[in-house]
């Protein structure tokens, strides 16, 4: 049996009977009634990954709390931007959401023209929480440690595939790669778990990606994990060292999520998503479903997190900067 956020990947949408559904026209978002109709929550990734499995968890709970259905709906492509774009064109009513990551402010890093401006065009709804990656590698790869691998990709240059979904991902990747000193070929997919999919079958030999999306595997025998990137070991993998233990000195890097919606969303919509948000994440059950998939619980108000967002694309500009990560 399924335990933690993984379990709720499967779920196709989180929704109330239809009893809940709207009738007529919904009255204006600023009169108290929000929400008056199904919210839809894009996640601009393939199903299976972290912030899939984090917004059909939050996203049921939400639609438990409102008495509406929250409806997650997965745009993947182009490394994210498909779905936010929807989100950054939609009306400015809190019926349309955006399930935002560290990718958010990674992609203006490397991505010239995007078809909308990170900063201007979203209000920030609410901050979900943080974890650390994993590095993964295929039960066929012939390495049992961090160091045994960057050997490998030291002798073998360009031998080594990384498996990525872009994004966040890449970033991390890229990161693991420099910091190694070897020479690896990333390969982009169009989602975390088609990524390790591929690395599970033996198409690409190694991952760098949340817990969040690879513990099931991990759990099951499919990957085996050499090391995590936070600050320290994990609970849930307490024997598992981090990537400094390792012989990585440096190296750190983890995943945040949150909810955007389109700039000009009523205050008072924006408001309300962030204290029911909070609510579920200040609840025991939540924490205890985080800490099984090494994330944390992190909350913050719409104005922390606007300023959290301009600080992290300052930081992975210029992390993609030193990286020479090219631009296109």
């Amino acid at each position: 049996m399924k335990t933690g956020l993984a379990a709720s990947a499967i779920l196709i949408c989180v929704c109330l009977p239809a009893a809940h559904a709207a009738q007529g026209t919904p009255p204006s978002a600023t009169d108290g009634s929000y929400p008056s109709k199904p919210i839809r929550l894009i996640v601009p990734q393939a199903p299976g990954g972290s912030n899939d499995i984090m917004a059909r968890y939050i996203g049921g709970q939400l639609a438990e709390r409102l008495g509406r259905q929250v409806v997650v709906d997965n745009r993947p492509g182009a490394e994210g931007t498909i779905g936010t774009e929807i989100v950054a064109r939609a009306q400015p009513d809190g019926y349309t959401l955006l399930m935002a990551s560290t990718a958010f402010t990674m992609n203006p890093a490397v991505i010239r023209k995007l078809p909308y401006d990170p900063v201007k065009d979203f209000d920030w709804a609410a901050m979900l929480g943080r974890g650390p990656v994993v590095i993964t590698v295929g039960p066929s790869l012939p390495v049992n440690s961090i160091k045994e691998l960057v050997a490998l990709g030291k002798s073998k240059p360009n031998y080594i595939t990384m498996a990525s979904a872009g994004g966040f991902m890449h970033f991390v990747s890229a990161m693991f790669r420099t910091q190694a000193g070897m020479e690896a070929t990333i390969a982009l997919y169009k989602g975390g778990a088609p990524a390790l999919t591929d690395v599970i079958g033996g198409h690409a030999h190694m991952a760098v990606a949340t817990i969040v999306t690879a513990s099931p595997y991990i759990r099951g025998g499919k990957l085996k994990p050499l090391a995590t990137g936070g600050a320290k070991r994990v609970s849930v993998m307490p024997d598992l060292p981090t990537v400094a233990e390792a012989g990585l000195p440096g190296y750190e890097a983890s995943i945040w999520w949150g909810w955007a919606t389109a700039a000009g969303t009523p205050a008072a919509v924006v408001n309300k998503l962030n204290t029911e948000v909070a609510a579920i994440l200040k609840l025991p059950e939540t924490a205890k479903r985080f800490a099984t998939d090494a994330a944390e619980v992190e909350i913050r108000t719409p104005a922390e997190i606007r300023q959290m967002i301009k600080t992290d694309l300052v930081k992975w500009g210029k992390v993609a900067k030193d990286a020479g990560m090219p631009v296109r």
